[in-house]
């Protein structure tokens, strides 16, 4: 079903619908309390100025980048429901002229690498809870085993664990709350870290303080998930969870930061977590158990969003075709076995390399700094040309969060050299990636010529009915990429023309159009030719797997339903040996001739491109045409032919 375009979705505000926006949405950010206090404050001497500092700067990074950015303004940016880098980039990339491309790619790109670091992150955090119970414990082996299972079970699709995932997540901010509020209880007097004077003597007075704001901002890194989730929950589920969700986190803090100034003012953490500090001895184990089940949602939320990601990627053409499967009849439900199988080897890397969570903080945050930058980049251009905000105040926002996010930037770059340099190359590579298949075709695209299709019926209408050529299907079914449906590709006239002339009954031409709307599917029919030329335009949302011949024969169906074809009292290609139509469709496939000569650029495009297809599956399987008879035919791309061949003859025979 569709979802609304009010941005709520099709999710009404519930109780149920409240509770699955808890465990869907704020896996990553309702867990940041069990590593952000302590990154602040690990490395130096407890004092209030440090504790208030910090959970002043932590207050005002949630109010202004997680509620006023994110769940005030970019939650308006819904596409038809939908959130989401690629989402906002459908709905504003004909305002850019082409110069959202890059932005986009950058925030997909270190989005997706942020992805691999949350996970370990998260369970290492949470695990690192039993060495108070149990001194010297290999948690590094427990966290690769629960992570491992993570990865194992996403074949099977999360629908039946996602049942759970609302009550566990109530149960953890219920805990967050508690515990905070304990502990807030013997030391009130820390409310007053709230006042947002704090933060700036912190960045201003404290040494070094302004690069503490690197492990401030971990505080907000879920807020791009946040909007990523849009579509699963609906605006106003979001908006009103979240309350409840700030106002725990808050508290938690503020408890932390309580136990901070009451047991260690004037001494160090010497290793200890004020996360597990601030419960009782008798509740750790089931606290442990909580904050691991926490942790393992907030890993199951982000590697979801990946295979959402690297979907409509591939529809926008930012990424290569890779197999996607849907594990149950539930939309939205997809799993992408090579994406899985990256991201496992990505946070197993991210568990063997940095060992602890204390050391992957340095790799965290980096990447997902860049990410905000590029939504900022894209949201002005929504609010700019789509909600028609004044100029002015356009700029004001800018330079708001501009300022803000540039400010962790600079802080977190110095984690480049303490493992922020991992973030960085994981996402060098998802850009590498995107960068060669996108502008890659479009280089391929615009060698492509178009001729007029009409100028070949009669030729179509007499090969069709000369006996002297053999049959070569009753149904000849081309892919098209000409958004004219009075066009037709070069190419395809020389593959039915050219040596042996492919004979047909109809010949039909089939343009699959993608639309920036994410679940669109509807279609249009041009009859060129009474009952032996036919269009068929099909638009496809950017969220929509496509199924082609499925698509295709319930369109012939509903077109002889409708006496519009005359299949109803001719031969369709059935027989009594098989009763199915005969039903052929040809792919074009491309390959790099080798007579081509290329700019460095277009060099290493093409050839990347054309490698990336190596890996990637095939045109009919990515086109849904795993059950018809498919002819795939190899077409020369000659890019810049070579202008002279050094060529001599040397003698006479």
């Amino acid at each position: 079903m569709k979802p609304n375009s009010n941005g709520s979705a099709s999710a009404r505000v519930t109780a149920a619908s409240l509770l699955v926006a808890l465990g869907i949405i704020y896996g990553d950010i309702g867990t940041s309390p069990l590593y952000v206090l302590k990154a602040i404050v690990s490395e130096h001497e407890v004092s209030e100025l440090l504790v208030y500092g910090g959970i002043s700067c932590i207050f005002w990074t949630l109010v202004f980048q997680t509620t006023f950015k994110y769940v005030i303004l970019t939650l308006q940016a819904d596409n038809h429901g939908e959130g989401g880098i690629f989402s906002l980039y459908a709905l504003v990339w004909r305002f850019g002229r082409g110069k959202l491309v890059i932005p986009t790619i950058i925030g997909a790109s270190t989005l997706l690498a942020d992805g691999i670091i949350t996970p370990p992150i998260s369970v290492s955090s949470a695990v690192e809870g039993l060495e108070k119970v149990i001194p010297n414990l290999p948690t590094a082996t427990i966290v690769v085993g629960i992570l491992t299972a993570i990865f194992f079970f996403q074949r099977f699709g999360t629908h039946k664990v996602g049942s759970v995932f609302g009550p566990m997540m109530l149960v953890w901010f219920s805990m967050l709350f508690v515990l905070g509020i304990v502990q807030i209880a013997h030391y009130p007097e820390i409310v007053k870290a709230l006042s947002p004077t704090y933060a700036i003597q912190l960045l201003t007075q404290y040494p070094g303080g302004f690069w503490l704001l690197g492990a401030v901002f971990l505080c907000t890194t879920g807020a791009e998930a946040l909007y990523s989730d849009l579509g699963h929950c609906g605006r106003r589920n979001i908006r009103i969870t979240w309350g409840f969700v700030k106002t725990s986190l808050v508290i938690n803090y503020l408890g932390q930061a309580a136990w901070l100034m009451h047991h260690t003012a004037g001494g160090g953490l010497d290793g200890r977590n004020p996360f597990f500090e601030i419960m009782p001895g008798w509740f750790l184990l089931p606290g442990i158990a909580i904050a691991t089940s926490a942790a393992i949602i907030a890993s199951q939320a982000l590697i979801s969003g990946s295979y959402t990601l690297i979907s409509e990627a591939m529809s926008l053409n930012f990424w290569p075709r890779v197999a996607v499967r849907q594990p149950s009849e539930l939309k939205g439900q997809i799993y992408i076995p090579s994406v899985n199988l990256l991201l496992w080897i990505g946070c197993l890397g991210v568990v063997f390399y940095f060992g602890n969570s204390s050391n992957m903080e340095a790799a965290y945050g980096f990447s997902i700094t860049v990410t905000m930058l590029m939504t900022t980049a894209l949201l002005s251009y929504f609010l700019l040309f789509i909600k028609k905000w004044k100029m002015g105040w356009v700029a004001g926002i800018l330079m708001l969060f501009g300022t803000i996010e540039i400010g962790f930037l600079i802080a977190n770059l110095q984690k480049f050299h303490h493992g922020g340099s991992f973030a960085v190359f994981m996402g060098l590579g998802f850009f590498a990636v995107m960068y060669t298949w996108f502008f890659a075709r479009k280089i391929n695209n615009r060698f492509v010529r178009f001729v007029e299709l009409r100028n070949y019926t009669t030729l179509l209408e007499s090969l069709s009915n000369d006996q002297e050529i053999s049959k070569f299907s009753t149904h000849l079914i081309y892919l098209t990429k000409a958004n004219n449906p009075e066009h037709i590709e070069e190419k395809i006239v020389r593959s039915i023309f050219s040596k042996k002339p492919k004979r047909a009954d109809m010949y039909w031409f089939l343009h699959l159009n993608r639309t920036d709307d994410p679940y669109t599917l509807e279609y249009r029919v041009h009859e060129l030719l009474d009952d032996k030329v036919i269009r068929v335009d099909i638009n496809i949302g950017f969220r929509v797997q496509p199924r082609t011949e499925l698509y295709f024969k319930k369109i012939v169906q509903e077109l002889v339903a409708s006496r519009e074809i005359n299949l109803h009292i001719r031969p369709d290609g059935s027989t009594r040996y098989n009763p199915e139509p005969d039903f052929k469709f040809v792919v074009l496939e491309k390959f790099l001739s080798a007579e081509n000569e290329f700019t460095l650029r277009d060099g290493l495009l093409l050839n990347g491109y054309f490698l990336l297809k190596k890996f990637g599956i095939s045109d009919e399987k990515a086109f849904g045409l795993d059950k018809s008879d498919v002819v795939v035919e190899d077409v020369p791309l000659v890019y810049q032919p070579v202008d002279a061949v050094p060529l001599e003859r040397v003698g006479k025979g």
